[in-house]
């Protein structure tokens, strides 16, 4: 790994020089900027890939790790720490291959494109930071980072009711954030090293040299968990989620359904269980009951939805209910599922989003009614739905069906009530996929203006084929990804095994 030790830094340089390097670009030059954009978020998707192959699976530390003293207020300490573990490798590089496939999709943003573009790689920083930050104040600016160009993304760019989506979106997080800021702070000092390393204090934690009385732990958890949960979206927090995709542009519902949403599952395993597993583990049947809730609240209201664009934002709730439900279940399985379908999910949904878009380019619309028939018309179009529909509902030799197998196993194993009640949410799935793809694509053509839609263009067509493929192989080869994940992921359930393994007594006797 020698010289790789600077690979996430210069991830994070690749997308804000190109950022930087469209602020000197004249407006009115739109194809010098969309080239620009795309160019520089392919670069680091490409670079990304060193992390595979330089990635050693058989050790259960960070690696790529480089830290450098940042600054310094009043007895604050704060360093610039970065790495990753199998945990977080894929979801670096799910954002960035998701990147330069929403600058593709972008191509329909005609106003105020330069800023737009360079709020998309703003935004590609602050995610690609929250991944690798190991410091708790880096993880809280990347944090903050990536929710200002969101917020412009939807309130400038988004539908007749972005500027209420954008702030509800805002208001929904900020107040995550701040109560996470607060247990940040309250971490620190509990520290009496006076730093924000994560690695530091949960090592700290588990040996027992940061003490945290069950109340302290719990409020800490609580505050941590919010903001998470906010993110996912776990149920009841989840009202902001439709709202936001509905009024986004396609790239940006991309981005929020392929990567934001899984900033929340990845605090839950970075931060909740190994820094207050005993919390985690007394709160678990109740956050269990909420993703269960969420998985069949948002199936059975996805099913009514007339618009296809917030039926696939109300499947993402209902997906990522089963991710939350995976990784509370505190096994291997489960927590390596969550993992995988996160990635999945990214996949699935953010393809589908894409095809959404690309649908609404032609016939400005999201109402179902106002489709049917597409097949005859859009072939491919038609195909590609298909594939992404199939692997949404988990369909064996897909992405999906791992995911949701390794889920449903893991739970079963922890409590066979909760895989039970999870399993029906799969059927619902089906079945309101599998309607909406009739009611858009199947039968008479329902409209004449439908009837001389456009197919797909080479454009499109490039964007949805590394998709496809990408879905086969982790649906066919799931041991490329699975690999990678286990030692890190056994290091979680290790933690957790601490705190739930009963107490052993000695008793020893000494004669007289």
């Amino acid at each position: 790994m020698l010289g790789t030790e600077s690979l996430l830094t210069t991830l994070l340089l690749i997308a804000g020089s190109g950022a930087l390097l469209l602020v000197f670009v004249p407006v009115r030059k739109i194809l010098l900027l969309r080239g620009i954009a795309l160019f520089f978020t392919t670069i680091t998707f490409f670079c990304s890939l060193l992390l595979v192959t330089h990635f050693d699976s058989g050790i259960n530390t960070m690696q790529f790790v480089q830290s450098a003293h940042w600054f310094d207020a009043g007895i604050l300490h704060v360093q610039y720490h970065v790495g990753i573990d199998g945990i977080s490798l894929f979801l670096v590089i799910l954002t960035t291959f998701l990147m330069p496939l929403a600058i593709l999709a972008s191509w329909s943003i005609e106003e105020k494109v330069k800023s737009y573009l360079c709020f998309m790689l703003l935004l590609e920083v602050g995610m690609i930071g929250v991944f690798v930050s190991l410091d708790l104040i880096l993880f809280y600016v990347f944090w903050e980072v990536m929710l200002i160009p969101m917020y412009f993304l939807i309130g400038v760019w988004g539908g007749p009711r972005r500027i209420y989506a954008a702030v509800k979106f805002f208001i929904y997080t900020m107040v995550g954030s701040s109560l996470m800021l607060a247990a940040i702070l309250t971490l620190y000092f509990f520290n009496e090293a006076q730093n924000f390393d994560l690695i530091e204090i949960t090592q700290k934690l588990s040996l027992g040299e940061i003490v945290l009385s069950p109340m302290v732990e719990l409020l800490l958890f609580l505050a941590f968990f919010l903001a998470f949960a906010i993110k996912v979206p776990l149920f009841p927090f989840h009202t902001w989620l439709p709202d936001a995709h509905v009024e986004a542009p396609t790239a940006v519902s991309v981005i929020l359904a392929g990567v934001l949403l899984k900033m929340g599952t990845y605090g839950l395993l970075r931060f909740c269980l190994p820094l207050f597993p005993q919390a985690s583990f007394t709160l678990a049947p109740l956050i269990s009951l909420l993703a269960i809730i969420g998985i069949l609240y948002g199936a059975l209201v996805a099913m009514v939805q007339p618009d296809v664009k917030k039926l696939i934002a109300y499947s993402s709730v209902s997906h990522m209910g089963f991710v939350v439900l995976g990784i509370f279940a505190f096994n291997l399985q489960s927590i390596e599922g969550a993992t995988y379908q996160m990635l999945n999910h990214g996949l699935s949904t953010g393809a589908l989003f894409l095809l959404v878009g690309m649908l609404y380019d032609r016939r400005h619309t999201h109402l179902i009614r106002d489709f049917g028939g597409l097949a005859h018309v859009m072939p491919r179009c038609a195909a590609f739905f298909m594939v992404m529909t199939l692997s949404s509902i988990g369909l064996p030799g897909l992405n999906g069906f791992v995911g949701e197998f390794l889920i449903l196993q893991g739970t079963f194993l922890e409590n066979a009530g909760r895989a039970a009640f999870a399993a029906a949410g799969l059927v619902f799935s089906a079945v309101y996929m599998l309607w909406m793809y009739q009611r858009v694509f199947m039968g008479t053509l329902a409209s004449d203006s439908n009837r001389t839609l456009a197919d797909l263009n080479v454009r499109e067509t490039v964007i949805l084929v590394p998709i496809v493929i990408l879905m086969l192989w982790m649906g066919s080869y799931p041991s490329t990804f699975l690999g990678r994940m286990e030692t890190s992921v056994q290091k979680v359930v290790d933690r957790i095994e601490e705190v739930r393994a009963p107490q052993t007594f000695r008793v020893e006797y000494r004669g007289d």
